[in-house]
This record gives structure tokens, C-alpha cells and sequence, in this order.
């Protein structure tokens, strides 16, 4: 397999740490860079949480960049009720060393994209959209370097996780998520309907703490924090692993599956602000942009996060 140029947008977020964790561990994929936007906390402590996660990894020399501090057009709607007032909250962590770049993110972005072949770069978006959607804005060009967009994001059976209707991520920005599911380009979302199926069971978890090295111990600690909250909310045997599905389809993409459909964002609605409103019954005659997945095999899900994660470290 060849080896896949992959950009990760990313508000960390324990479960962003753990995405970009088995994306660096992945020979298969190579990150040309990490860009923090705004989301789960604010972008102070994203693109702090990126560096720390890189350093762990023991990959100081990723490049990472800060982007959008808000928005594109609404305030800020943080989750610091679910990943703690860091971001990355459980074990204590060092202050990283490796240095922030100084470009903008949504500048090094559009410099990548307009450097690289057409069709030759994967987009990761582990977050909200608006680092993406502001590139893909200012530079509508870019869109011939993408081979793919490959993001965490949505429901549909498992409506929303914010609201009664929408998920995190496309909630925050839905305009962002908007722009992004218009743009033309190939699109894969990971919805809630996935990743409420990658729950970290006692079993799971112990396979991370048994690893015996940092890297192992420190994914099963976050995993350990962030999972009280939907273990509570949800009632289930663990929390949902979200972003690290959309580093898992990468490199095994036979692992879930799905269907082609039209995916509609709504940014009107008072009552369904940041739904996704996905035809999976095809009940409309809107042209199919997105492959929106609906199930995983949890097991080999985790397999293969064990044996790659257990590689770093």
C-alpha cells in the first residue's frame, strides 16, 4: 500500500490524542502536519495538547500549527465537561517543548495543498470544521490536492450528543460543516452511529495499561478519565473512542461500512442547529455527497489500535 499524505485537523481532547497517537505509529500514513482549531477547549490549550501528544508519541519534529481561535460566524461552545479544563485532563502531563510554528494553520494548509500533486492529500478533521472550511473558502483552488476528506462527525440513528439533535463537532460551527459538505470534494464522515459502537470496555482499556510503556499508560489513564462522563450518560460499558475511527479507516478501511448518500447540514433551526441530515434511506432525489458510515467492527477497531499504539514508546 502506498504510503497516504494526511493533514490532522484536531482539538484535543483525549480521544484526538489517541487518533493522532496511532497516526504517527502508522507507517502507512504520512502526517505532513497537525493543525489545532478551537473546539473541545479553547485554542490555547489545542495546540498545546497537539505538542504534548507529539512529544509522548516521540515525534517532537511534527510540525503543528494554531488556527481559528472561534467560529466563522458563532461564539465558542467548548466540552470542557467531558475532557476536563485542559483538554487532556487525568494524568499529569509536561509542558511540551517542541516549538508552535508560526504560521496560521489555515495558511500552511492552503500552502501544502497548492504545492503538493492533485489529488495527493488526505484531510483529517477530528474537530470542528472551521480550520478547513476557511481554507477551502479562501482558496477554493486547494480542492484539486485532496484526494479525500476524512472526518469525525455527525449522527443520524444516534441523533446528537450536545443537543437533542447534533453532534459536537458540527454543532460548534455549523456553517463550517456546511461549507464543507458543499465543497465537491470526496468526503467520508465517521458519525456518532460508529463511534458509539468503539466503546472502551474494561478489556479494552486493560490491553493499553498492559503494554507497559508510557504510551500505553497514558492512553488507558485518558480513556480512564473521559470515559465517566458517557459511561454515565449513556449507561454503556465504556465511552465512545470517536476520532481515532477516522485514523483506523486510513489504514483498514475494511473494518466499517456504510452508505453513499446526501448529507445536509442545518445552521437555521433554532430546535436542530448542526444536524446531519442524511438521506440513508435515499427518500430524496439530492445528489449523494458523503459516505457516511454506519457500523465497525469493534473488535479488529481495537486490535488495531493495541498492536500500533504498542509500537511508540
Amino acid at each position: 500500500m502506498a504510503t497516504r499524505n494526511i493533514i490532522i485537523d484536531t482539538d484535543p481532547g483525549q480521544d484526538d490524542a489517541v487518533a493522532i497517537l496511532l497516526a504517527l505509529a502508522s507507517p502507512e500514513l504520512n502526517v505532513l502536519g497537525i493543525t489545532a482549531v478551537a473546539g473541545n477547549v479553547p485554542l490555547s490549550l489545542t495546540q498545546k495538547n497537539a505538542r504534548i501528544v507529539c512529544e509522548l508519541a516521540g515525534f517532537p519534529e511534527t510540525k503543528v500549527f494554531a488556527g481559528c481561535e472561534a467560529p466563522m460566524s458563532r461564539t465558542l461552545v467548548t466540552a470542557e465537561h467531558v475532557h476536563g479544563k485542559t483538554g487532556l485532563d487525568g494524568p499529569q502531563l509536561d509542558a511540551p517543548t517542541m516549538p508552535l510554528q508560526d504560521q496560521h494553520a489555515v495558511d500552511w494548509i492552503i500552502e501544502t495543498c497548492r504545492a503538493a500533486p492533485a489529488q495527493s492529500i488526505t484531510l483529517c478533521p477530528l474537530g470542528p470544521l472551521t480550520n478547513i472550511a476557511t481554507a477551502l473558502t479562501r482558496a477554493p483552488d486547494i480542492k484539486d490536492a485532496i484526494q479525500e476528506i476524512v472526518l469525525m462527525g455527525g449522527a443520524y440513528f444516534e441523533v446528537g450528543n450536545i443537543t437533542p439533535a447534533a453532534e459536537f463537532n458540527i454543532y460548534v460551527d455549523p456553517e463550517a460543516a456546511k461549507i464543507v459538505f458543499e465543497a465537491g470534494v470526496s468526503l467520508t464522515a465517521m458519525p456518532l452511529d460508529v463511534t458509539h459502537k468503539a466503546l472502551t470496555t474494561q478489556s479494552r482499556v486493560d490491553a493499553f495499561r498492559n503494554m507497559g510503556t508510557k504510551v500505553g499508560d497514558m492512553t488507558a489513564a485518558w480513556t480512564d478519565f473521559f470515559e465517566r462522563f458517557d459511561k454515565e450518560k449513556y449507561g454503556s460499558a465504556g465511552a465512545p473512542l470517536h476520532d481515532p475511527t477516522v485514523i483506523a479507516y486510513l489504514i483498514k478501511p475494511d473494518l466499517f461500512t456504510g452508505r453513499h448518500i446526501n448529507v445536509e447540514i442545518e445552521t437555521q433551526s433554532e430546535l436542530t442547529l448542526g444536524m446531519t441530515v442524511a438521506d440513508w434511506w435515499g427518500v430524496t432525489d439530492r445528489t449523494p455527497n458523503c459516505m457516511f458510515m454506519g457500523d465497525l467492527d469493534a473488535d479488529g477497531f481495537f486490535a488495531l489500535l493495541a498492536e500500533r499504539l504498542a509500537t511508540l514508546g
